[in-house]
């Protein structure tokens, strides 16, 4: 990622399902911030999946998340916002808002895994949090959509999911445009869903499959994606006061990053005003 001009990176959790192995995670992420090449956020994805010991009990594990590792890790500040999965395979809606309610008595922001293989009004929910973020939103709805932009929410674009699932749900690009839904583009990159680390070639496919146009996935990758980690004041721009983060590109136009695949424009790389 970094070859290709990044500076700040979300990295979640998820696959411990314990509080052992979440913190593991979590603090792994964290050793990647103290290389000193990259800025690292980190969201704990407590609910991601139902481990197989708690299948004849959701509600305790619910409990486990939201009464014990939430507290545990906000105290050792091993992480800046609570995830979950909210879905007809993952959690509902009830169940998330009890971790939500966690996480903000905790200090801790909030998003959402939201709306990708059905509407269960997540975004929503997320929204009603003032979440940061809600990803995938394939199947977000005009009441999702409006509830976003009155309380803020990024929609969070992942392409490659989309690809790689071979999806035909779009998500609603037009609504979201047109109630002014800021927009962000990531590569979702995971080992179940997008094997992806190309951010050049995530603004492909938000071009190419979700009709962005090259100006919009690119400030989705920059700008709208510092807005869904909730750091916009400190970089996504460049803006006399913010860090010295950005990448020189040989290119002319913005829509070369969204149309070349593969190609290494990339010619200088700075994070926190040295060159890398």
């Amino acid at each position: 990622m970094t070859r290709e001009g990044v500076t700040t990176v979300e990295v979640k959790s998820g696959y411990g399902l314990d509080l052992e192995n979440e913190l593991k995670m979590l603090q792994a992420a964290g050793d990647l911030a103290a290389r000193g090449n990259v800025r690292v956020k980190r969201s704990f994805l407590g609910l991601h999946a139902l481990p197989p010991e708690f299948k004849d009990d959701r509600a305790a594990y619910v409990r486990l998340v939201a009464d014990v590792m939430i507290p545990v890790i906000a105290a050792e500040g091993a992480a800046d916002a609570v995830d979950a999965f909210c879905e007809n395979i993952g959690f509902t809606v009830e169940e998330v808002d009890y971790v939500f309610s966690a996480a903000r008595e905790n200090g801790l922001d909030v998003k959402l895994h939201a709306e990708q293989l059905s509407n269960q009004h997540g975004s929503a929910l997320a929204a009603r949090y003032q979440a940061l973020s809600a990803d995938h939103l394939e199947y977000l709805d005009d009441a999702g959509v409006a509830a976003m932009a009155e309380n803020g929410t990024v929609a969070v674009l992942l392409p490659g999911a989309f690809y790689f699932l071979r999806e035909k749900q779009l998500p609603p690009i037009e609504a979201l445009r047109k109630a002014g839904v800021h927009m962000a583009v990531a590569s979702d990159c995971n080992p179940g869903t997008s094997p992806m680390t190309s951010p050049l070639a995530a603004l492909n496919m938000a071009c190419t499959l979700f009709r962005l146009t090259p100006e919009e996935a690119l400030a989705g990758i920059t700008r709208e994606g510092a807005r869904a980690l909730g750091i916009l004041d400190d970089v996504g721009t460049l803006e006399a006061g913010k860090a010295a983060d950005l990448a020189v590109w040989d290119v002319k136009s913005p829509a070369e990053f969204s149309y070349w695949l593969g190609v290494p424009f990339l010619r200088e790389w700075v994070f926190a005003d040295r060159v890398v």
